[in-house]
């Protein structure tokens, strides 16, 4: 039984350690050919004859009269801020309202939410257009930016069935005895449900600042030619036209990496909240 124990564990971990060398081989080609010194698009190799830091530099003080790198970033990173917060709240209060409250047509909306979940989002596309375009959002570029929150915003609370699951895991006597203390049901979803849903709010906060920053199909829609004013995923998009391509190649990589930074960073500062559990938090 040990041997056998022994060869299914051997196994296994020789599995795992090939799809980790599968999964990582793209993101070691990625960050291989930011670096990489020859332009051009396609090589026969993979390891670059030479490395540099000029895909870098030049993607932020390079020509900015065609890709505006740093202008597109920033565009990206305050579209992706306004969109989490406002989406965090949206899910967050409807999440929670459907795990406490008991009304009228509840199951119903339950059931509608879920099936309107299983449509992709792109469907309404055009729909959302022509809604956005009658509306006069779409007549200068500051406008199609804030139709863009809108769009990434609204519809953010049909996406509350995980974070009602965690709510229904909390015991309704704490919010029992914070009604029997005075506590009304917004202070007490702010005061002692919030802090008690740390991992649910960062899995929230994650998921509703990824959806922007990697957005290509709305973004485009609603910015058209637009350049000044594009998202990340549009510019490094444009890096790769017919035109743009052999120049801005291994900038496009470059880009790519960059990109991976805000995400990064958001997850290493929260990635604690995931490890702490409701049990923790009643005791604090």
């Amino acid at each position: 039984m040990k041997t056998k124990r022994f060869i299914v564990n051997s196994a296994c971990h020789i599995l795992l350690a090939v799809l980790s060398v599968i999964w990582v081989l793209p993101i070691f080609y990625v960050i291989l050919t930011s670096f990489r010194e020859e332009g051009g698009s396609y090589k026969s190799y993979i390891w670059p004859k030479g490395f540099t830091l000029n895909n870098y530099v030049n993607l932020f003080s390079g020509d900015n009269s065609i890709i505006n790198f740093p202008k597109w970033f920033m565009n990206t990173l305050i579209i992706s801020i306004f969109s989490t917060l406002i989406s965090a709240f949206f899910v967050l209060c409807v999440s929670y309202v459907m795990s406490r409250l008991r009304f009228k047509m509840r199951k119903k909306f339950l059931n509608i939410a879920l099936i309107l979940g299983m449509f992709p989002g792109f469907m309404s596309m055009v729909a959302v257009y022509y809604i956005l375009k009658g509306l006069g959002f779409l007549e200068t570029g500051v406008m199609k930016q804030i139709a863009l929150i809108i769009v990434y915003s609204a519809g953010s609370g049909l996406g509350f069935y995980m974070a009602k699951g965690f709510f229904d895991t909390i015991s309704k006597s704490i919010d029992e005895a914070a009604y029997i203390d005075g506590a009304s049901k917004w202070d007490t979803f702010i005061h002692i449900t919030i802090p008690m849903s740390k991992p649910i709010i960062t899995y929230t906060l994650i998921t509703s600042f990824m959806g922007p920053w990697v957005d290509y199909i709305f973004a485009k829609v609603i910015m058209g030619q637009d350049t000044p004013y594009y998202t990340i995923a549009i510019g490094l998009w444009t890096m790769l036209e017919k035109e743009y391509i052999n120049q801005y190649y291994t900038q496009f990589y470059a880009g790519c990496v960059v990109i991976s930074i805000p995400l990064l960073i958001l997850f290493l500062m929260t990635q604690k909240c995931y490890v702490e559990g409701v049990g923790g938090a009643v005791k604090g």
